[in-house]
């Protein structure tokens, strides 16, 4: 019998192309080397995509990707099933006539292997599933393709690709948005179109092929970006390991700071969703019928998916937190939440909501989320209230009121599953976790015994560290003897010297007491110990020695002087409110202002009176501001003033600075520019909408000539479009490529745009300001205050952002606390960051 002739896989690809106008190569199935390869395809055609291939059974099997893949789990992105390709197609980069199928440019925008994870197959196709595994130079670890469900009469075959939760996951779509060139040639899709290899002209009204790709750069940007899709109801959280404080020995200072009250009670992860909440102690332990009636509570909210950080407290008579007082009360039992048997849980972190991990955010923006979330909350249920830099204060009231001390937290840091300097613990008294290792028998009629025997763990053993005899009520007594009975054992399980060991019933090490005392003795044992209750929330085996660490290290330490003056006549703003800005601030500008030349904006007397630029080095401002020597255009050298500290942010400010210009290029390299700035200038007659259009065009040709960028309002009318680059080029190339890019814009659209700073040609235009990218010229650099009215500051705006702005002064000196909140956020993830040379020109 005759075997059946077997289909050609490609015979659908072949019959769409007329390969005699095409440069798009046909051919046979056949595999690679390892049949495993996967190549990813920009694809400037009808619309722009990104088509998706795999290597299977010899072909490239094939999906367009609307919008591009993207690493955020969240996102998921329609995958329109093609043809299959021949594995000759996995090099192809160029441009498809117009009017041929699939007509327009094509880049190979990313390739490398893959394969279906553990226990899948490549077959699973068929099925309308598959889960696999990338390994390429732009796209990793594990993705997920699902086939749609057809609608009646629909031909295409859709299907979803979706990123999977892993290492390799990140937030956005930066993956399209800053992999803007070819791993084959290096090209942008500009060059590729004009089939330059690398050579491009940016200019001249010939260049067709250019202000082709500039039209259509403005067409794509104009299209707004819809919605996300509601996402669907997030599962009850599942236990997460809790953040713990590092002991130090005194308060940390400066606003990077928030304090809280150091709650005396049990730490505890509350779970949540409508009825369903769960309550765990910080080692996982499912409490949740211990607390029934603070379940309860929780459980009338109606909350959505959350998992939210706190401590659960009971009051003493005088209205404190207090341990001893939680203690009796869960020996009691609480069915009711009767006045004696009240509990209250202080939640102060929130860790997930509605699916959504928020522990990436800063500690500040997490906070107000928990705020949010429990607005609504009344009786046991508390949000624990904060002050930010004034966390002495706090600490002498908490002593003064017999508490325990307080927590201060960095503002700006992230959640993290373990003990972190981040979050530190300044205790009032000394009080730490020991297990009880043995007791002494009494004298004194009717008492159980005389006192407990301690230990901690250090290394890999146990180690004695004395006794406490006092702080037990008599219920107490019992309580302890009861369950010491049941732990009894003949062999010491530490040990100890001879008069220690006397008269000793030693036990299991199991139970974990919570002891207050003066001070280690210089044989490591607890002075003056005083028993505060078992902690029944923790392992015995977790108890070790809580030694203080070196406190964070202060604010910067320089002296303003006459804080009280007023620098913004208009608004108000003192130099004191100025110098404690830019102190919050430095963290964030630092990365853009320091170790490259400076230009400072002087205004002595305040910026009504008299200012003025200085770039040189007159010796006066102090050791922290310093200078680099630069060759000037007549041979000689003058030195430049640069700072790379926040110390040197604030010298400059004692000495009458409100604003901070930098060069393009570091001290290390002055002849070596690493950042390229267009400065959209406005006409009068112009309105913001127009400049924010504007910068969002420049951004999509800058895009396709293969450059990322950011955008920055400038705190005066305009906005300044960022370009990073990596060093390489000189001065010349630098203003040359800034010139020719300006210009070529300006002959593109030249009722919009203009490239000369003639004032008589710019009526209704913008001008786009390329000079600043010359050696020698400055921009305000991010987060400078401007000495305008209003104390505005220069600030980065994410893309989707700049669409709300109403002006290019949206933030002042006033909103540091803001500023910083909002710069660890995932809009301004990766702000200014970007590893790309200049093109080849």
């Amino acid at each position: 019998m005759a075997k059946r002739k077997r289909a050609d896989p490609l015979a659908t690809y072949n019959a769409k192309r007329d390969f005699a106008k095409t440069p798009e190569p046909s051919g046979k199935a056949q595999a690679s080397a390892d049949g495993n390869l996967f190549i990813v395809q920009k694809h400037d055609a009808t619309r722009l995509h990104w088509d998706l291939r795999l290597e299977i059974d010899g072909v490239l099997k094939s999906w367009a990707v609307t919008k591009g893949p993207s690493p955020d789990p969240d996102i998921k992105r329609l995958a329109v099933r093609t043809e299959d390709h021949p594995m000759s197609y996995a090099e192809f980069e160029g441009t498809i006539p117009k009017g041929e199928y699939g007509g327009g440019t094509v880049m190979l925008w990313d390739r490398g292997t893959w394969a279906p994870i553990k226990g899948k197959s490549a077959k699973d196709i068929d099925e309308g599933h598959l889960h696999f595994c990338l390994e390429g130079e732009r796209m990793k670890g594990e993705w997920l393709l699902i086939r749609l469900k057809k609608k009646p009469g629909e031909k295409r075959e859709n299907w979803l690709l979706r990123k999977l939760q892993d290492d390799h996951a990140d937030e956005g779509d930066a993956l399209v948005e800053r992999e803007l060139t070819s791993v084959l040639t290096g090209r942008s899709m500009a060059e590729i179109a004009a089939d330059k290899g690398g050579e491009f002209p940016l200019a001249g009204k010939k260049d067709d092929a250019f202000l082709a790709q500039m039209e259509k750069a403005s067409a794509h940007n104009a299209n707004e970006t819809k919605p996300r899709r509601k996402r669907k109801a997030a599962p009850l959280p599942k236990f997460a390991k809790p953040q713990l404080a590092t002991l130090v020995d005194d308060v940390p200072t400066g606003n990077g700071w928030m304090h809280e009250i150091k709650f005396d009670g049990y730490r505890a992860l509350v779970a949540a969703k409508g009825a369903e909440v769960r309550v765990y102690t910080r080692s996982g332990k499912d409490w949740s019928e211990k607390f029934g009636p603070l379940v309860g509570a929780f459980a009338e909210l109606d909350l959505p998916a959350c998992l939210i950080d706190g401590e659960i407290v009971a009051y003493d008579s005088k209205g404190n937190p207090d341990f001893s007082t939680l203690q009796k009360v869960l020996k009691r039992g609480h069915g009711s939440q009767s006045k004696d048997d009240a509990l209250a849980f202080h939640g102060f972190d929130l860790l997930s909501l509605d699916g959504e991990d928020l522990t990436k955010l800063p500690n500040i923006e997490r906070k107000e989320r928990l705020e949010a979330l429990l607005a609504g909350a009344d009786g046991p249920i508390h949000v624990a209230d904060h002050v930010i830099g004034a966390g002495e204060k706090l600490y002498a009231a908490m002593c003064r009121s017999g508490q325990e001390g307080i927590i201060a937290k960095k503002i700006d840091a992230p959640y993290r599953n373990s003990r972190s300097k981040a979050w530190v613990k300044v205790k009032c008294t000394r009080r730490q976790e020991f297990v009880v290792v043995g007791w002494k028998a009494s004298k004194a009629k009717g008492r159980p015994f005389a006192s407990l025997l301690l230990a901690q763990h250090e290394a890999d053993e146990l180690v004695y560290k004395g006794n406490v005899g006092t702080g037990f009520t008599s219920d107490e007594l019992d309580d302890l003897a009861a369950k010491m009975r049941r732990l009894e054992r003949k062999t010491p399980p530490v040990e100890t010297d001879k008069a220690s060991a006397r008269g000793v019933t030693w036990l299991t090490p199991k139970l974990v007491a919570e002891i207050a005392f003066a001070e280690f003795t210089a044989d490591g044992n607890v002075r003056h110990g005083s028993y505060l209750g078992l902690r029944s929330d923790k392992d015995a085996s977790a108890v070790v020695p809580e030694k203080a660490a070196p406190s964070p290290v202060p604010e910067p330490d320089v002296k303003i002087t006459s804080r009280d003056r007023v620098v913004f006549p208009d608004s108000g703003q003192t130099k004191g409110a100025l110098a404690d800005y830019y102190a919050a601030i430095a963290p964030l500008m630092l990365p853009f202002a320091g170790r490259r030349p400076i230009s400072l904006v002087r205004c002595p007397q305040g910026r009504a009176k008299k200012c003025f630029f200085q770039k040189h080095d007159s010796g006066a401002f102090g050791d922290a501001v310093h200078h680099v020597p630069i060759r000037e255009k007549d041979g000689g050298s003058e030195d430049y003033l640069y700072v790379e500290d926040a110390r040197g942010i604030l010298q400059c400010v004692q000495m009458g600075t409100i604003e901070f210009h930098g060069w393009g290029a570091r001290t290390d390299d002055v002849e070596a520019p690493d950042r390229m700035v267009f400065d959209l200038d406005p006409d009068e007659g112009l309105d913001f909408a127009d400049v924010k259009q504007a910068a969002r065009d420049i951004r999509a040709r800058l895009s396709d000539i293969g450059l990322v960028s950011f955008a920055m309002l400038s705190g005066g009318k305009g906005v300044h479009v960022v370009v990073p680059l990596t060093p390489g080029h000189n001065w010349e190339a630098h203003k040359d490529f800034a010139r020719r890019f300006a210009e070529a814009l300006s002959i593109a659209e030249p009722d919009r745009f203009i490239a000369t700073m003639s004032k008589a040609k710019r009526k209704g235009k913008i001008f786009i300001d390329w000079l600043r990218n010359q050696r020698g010229s400055t921009a305000v650099v991010p987060y400078s205050a401007r000495a305008r009215s209003g104390a505005p500051v220069a600030v980065p705006i994410g893309w989707n952002e700049l669409k709300k702005m109403k002006d290019a002064k949206p933030f002042s000196i006033d909103d540091a606390e803001k500023l910083v909140e909002r710069a660890t956020g995932k809009t301004l993830a990766g702000w200014g960051a970007a590893s790309q040379k200049l093109p080849d020109l």
